[in-house]
């Protein structure tokens, strides 16, 4: 894997600038991110150590290392111990905006964007319950039962979550209503990933989506809406509680 040289971390140098003294862990994660998306450093490259790190952005290593296992939560960086830190892959379109305003801003903000979901996302069910066809039925019976299958694998019963909404929102019809809800997915994607688990909570996610596709299945607009109210309800404590945990990691 591509690895920076003594040269590189001098680059680095020239293209962040030191931080204040003091300045939180956030920040220091903020100002990786920049380099990390500023095209400058391929997928899969190691970074430097953290003590070149520390003296180029002019933090404390604590700072750095605490930046990069919350980078590492995100899924942007591998910190294997022994090896090193490696960029995982090409980072979203959305991600730096998502970190400036979906992670960094605390939970107040945070809980702001999930009552807004859960507002498109009812409104979504209630249309998808009247246009939805038989090839979107078929597939949101197939994202239902590879949840089932995934229950106790918590990453792809998350990926298999994310289709069946994405379905739903194809059914509704309405791009700008799909467009606004992607961009809110963008911004909460972190808090996503993590909200399922544990096995509790898995049975529980799979219930009410089963409880949405049966409402969808029927034409039953204003059960679709109810049943996707009380997804949103209980999917919006674990996320507002995977905001506050990370919120505190980020200091």
């Amino acid at each position: 894997m591509p690895a920076y040289s003594g040269d590189r971390v001098d680059d680095i140098a020239a293209a962040i600038s030191p931080l204040p003294s003091g300045t939180p862990v956030s920040e220091v994660a903020r100002q990786l991110m920049d380099l990390f998306t500023s095209g400058s450093v391929a997928a899969g490259t190691r970074l430097p150590p953290e003590r070149h790190l520390a003296a180029a952005l002019g933090v404390g290593r604590s700072a750095v290392r605490e930046a990069l296992a919350a980078l590492e939560i995100l899924g942007i960086v591998d910190v294997r111990p022994g090896s090193g830190t490696y960029l995982r892959g090409s980072a979203s379109e959305l991600l730096p905006q998502t970190l400036r305003w979906g992670l960094l801003i605390g939970e107040r903000r945070t809980a702001q964007l999930i009552e807004v979901r859960a507002g498109l996302e009812i409104h979504i069910a209630r249309l998808a319950a009247v246009r939805a066809d038989a090839g979107i039925i078929s597939r949101l019976d197939r994202s239902v039962e590879r949840m089932r299958a995934a229950v106790t694998e918590f990453g792809a019963l998350a990926r298999a979550d994310l289709d069946f909404h994405h379905a739903l929102a194809e059914a509704a019809g309405n791009e700008t209503l799909t467009d606004h809800i992607h961009v809110i997915r963008s911004l909460l994607q972190v808090y996503d990933d993590r909200a399922v688990h544990d096995r509790t909570h898995a049975d529980r996610a799979i219930a009410e989506h089963g409880a949405v596709l049966e409402a969808v299945r029927a034409g039953d607009a204003d059960a679709a809406a109810s049943a996707m109210a009380v997804h949103m309800e209980t999917a919006g404590e674990r996320l507002r509680a995977d905001a506050g945990e990370l919120d505190d990691a980020m200091g």
